[in-house]
């Protein structure tokens, strides 16, 4: 008779403990949910949608407007004004003043007495404006190479005085040819006064 008893506890004992662990495992799947649910969106708010995409659209009509090229604003320099409509470009830029000859916003060259000193030049080519030049064309091309969206076209925007000389322009430009440059397209002014 202790046997029946003994498989009878046995039963119950093993009844309770399994009971327990579906409890435990109910329990478990329980807070997992609960931990899921705490992380998810359950509405989205339209209104403050709609006010990020117009922040977005504005501020991408804003920057398509505005024009690419940018233009360094100096007291040395006064383009020529023209009437002209044409919009400018994002290429690279020499700038010529009555003191210097920069790239970009560098510096690659300080005139004496509005010419340029003979040590720098070689002919007709003006070596540090031609060194910059050509790292100016190699950073172009290795962009060119990984974005097919940017090629290079050997554009060059010249700003120059309208008091520089037309020799020294023609200096620049021959230089700028040397470096695969070819196309120029002049910086100047627009005249507001006159009709268009």
């Amino acid at each position: 008779m202790s046997t029946t008893g003994e498989s009878t506890t046995q039963v119950s004992v093993d009844n309770e403990a399994l009971q327990r662990m579906r409890f435990r495992k109910a329990l478990a799947r329980k807070k997992r949910k609960e931990r899921e649910a705490a992380g998810e969106i359950k509405e989205l708010n339209i209104t403050a949608m709609m006010d990020m995409m117009t922040i977005l659209l504005v501020f991408l009509l804003k920057s398509f407007a505005s024009s690419s090229a940018a233009m360094t604003a100096s007291e040395d320099v006064r383009p020529p004004v023209s009437s002209t409509r044409a919009t400018p470009k994002d290429t690279v830029a020499v700038t010529v003043t009555p003191k210097n000859i920069l790239v970009g916003e560098k510096e690659v060259l300080r005139l004496s007495n509005g010419q340029i000193p003979p040590e720098a030049l070689q002919g007709r080519l003006v070596l540090p404006l031609d060194a910059q030049l050509k790292k100016e064309v190699e950073k172009l091309k290795y962009i060119a190479e990984r974005n097919p969206a940017a090629p290079f076209n050997g554009e060059l925007s010249v700003i120059a005085d309208k008091s520089i000389s037309y020799d020294m322009l023609i200096t620049v430009l021959y230089t700028a040819g040397q470096s695969q440059l070819e196309n120029y397209r002049f910086v100047v002014l627009q005249d507001e006064g006159k009709p268009q």
